[in-house]
């Protein structure tokens, strides 16, 4: 490759030596060969040089490399340890996280199977409430088919009255469809205490109007009932009043029996004026827990009536009673004397012991002697082949 600079100075030279001529274009061409050979030894030099510094550089960039390879190893023995206790621990809380599922899943399923008997049980309990209200259902129908007929309804007031009280008195204080004087029969007469006359209970009902307002039809025919069901109500206590309420012979009040105690209710929130005039009749409409609780309280006072009636009975039994008490305290102390005299008699006895254990105890520490040495006191001596034998008696208390 010539150099540029190198044509620039031979076109300057040719140019001065006025026109190229065979000399000029033999030194031209000779001055042109040398500076290509210089210029093509310069571009080697340059290439060597550029050679030796890529060389340099591909050095620089394999020791470089080298050395990112041993980074990168390492890191990567890191990075492999890392991610070794890094699967370790994540193995471990995932044994941990099954077990706990598990476990979980082991309650969850106890807990279902609990459940799911529990709910079989209910379900069990539901359908014996169903077939119960369905036999409810059946009574109820058959209880409506009850009152919708008047004798039958009648029948049913009374025998629901007649369960109250002989559940609550005794058989000899109540009596069904006894006869007046005035040859009526009252459903039911209590017998009062003291003598008195007997309580009169009327179980009838008039159903017919109370039904008919209860049916909910318009306006103007639940008006028009509740008149009809009011003039019943009224005709009923009258007849109640004239018929039962027999001066000397019955009580001055009779109960009106009401066999339900939403109607009770209904009667004294809606008619006021009905359950007034019964007041002033001397009629009391008692439903069945009033009842029930007027029978307990007549209950009562033929308890007390009975009592007082056995009153000089007790008394009697009371006094019996004490007589035995006196003749048993009299037993009693006679006793404690025995046993005072017999204790006497045991402590004489065990002086007696006592001495004899004595006198047991002195004769077993007797002394035998071979020579009989005399004493002031008395003695006793027993010949014998070897000797004498002393017998030293001595009397203590």
């Amino acid at each position: 490759m010539i150099d540029p600079s190198f044509d620039s100075l031979v076109a300057s030279l040719l140019a001065r030596l006025g026109g190229p001529g065979p000399v000029l274009a033999l030194l031209a061409a000779l001055l042109l060969g040398i500076f290509g050979l210089l210029s093509a030894r310069r571009s080697q030099a340059r290439q060597r040089a550029e050679a030796a510094m890529a060389e340099l550089r591909f050095t620089e960039l394999l020791k470089a490399q080298t050395e990112m390879q041993g980074r990168v190893a390492a890191m990567a023995e890191v990075f492999g340890a890392k991610q070794s206790e890094t699967n370790q621990a994540i193995n471990t809380r995932l044994d941990g996280l099954t077990q706990r599922l598990g476990q979980s899943i082991s309650e969850q399923t106890r807990a279902t199977h609990e459940n799911l008997r529990r709910l079989q049980e209910r379900l069990a309990v539901i359908d014996t409430a169903q077939t119960n209200i369905q036999s409810l259902a059946k009574d109820v129908v058959g209880l409506q088919a009850i009152l919708s007929n008047k004798q039958t309804r009648g029948a049913f007031g009374q025998s629901r009255m007649e369960t109250i009280i002989a559940d609550a008195l005794p058989s000899g204080a109540y009596q069904f469809q006894a006869q007046l004087s005035n040859g009526v029969r009252p459903d039911c007469t209590i017998r009062m205490p003291n003598g008195q006359p007997p309580l009169v209970v009327d179980a009838k009902f008039p159903l017919e109007a109370w039904n008919a307002m209860s049916d909910g039809r318009s306006p103007e025919a639940a008006k028009v009932a509740a008149q009809q069901f009011r003039r019943d109500m009224e005709i009923h206590i009258r007849d109640i009043a004239e018929k039962y309420l027999l001066t000397g012979e019955t009580q001055d009040t009779a109960f009106l029996f009401v066999p339900s105690e939403s109607i009770f209710a209904s009667i004294h929130e809606n008619f006021e004026a009905v359950v007034q005039k019964a007041h002033r009749a001397r009629i009391v409409i008692v439903s069945p827990s009033l009842l029930m609780l007027s029978v307990q309280v007549l209950q009562a006072l033929l308890k007390d009536q009975r009592m007082r009636e056995q009153a000089h009975v007790i008394q009697g039994e009371v006094v019996r009673l004490m007589d035995d008490l006196t003749r048993l305290d009299d037993r009693v102390r006679k006793l404690h004397g025995h046993f005072t005299s017999a204790q006497k008699d045991v402590d004489l006895i065990l002086t007696s012991t006592e001495k004899l254990a004595r006198r047991g105890a002195r004769i077993g520490e007797l002394e035998f002697e071979a020579i009989s040495v005399p004493s002031p006191q008395a003695e006793t001596t027993v010949e014998s082949r070897s000797g004498q034998l002393r017998l030293r008696i001595v009397d203590e208390d």
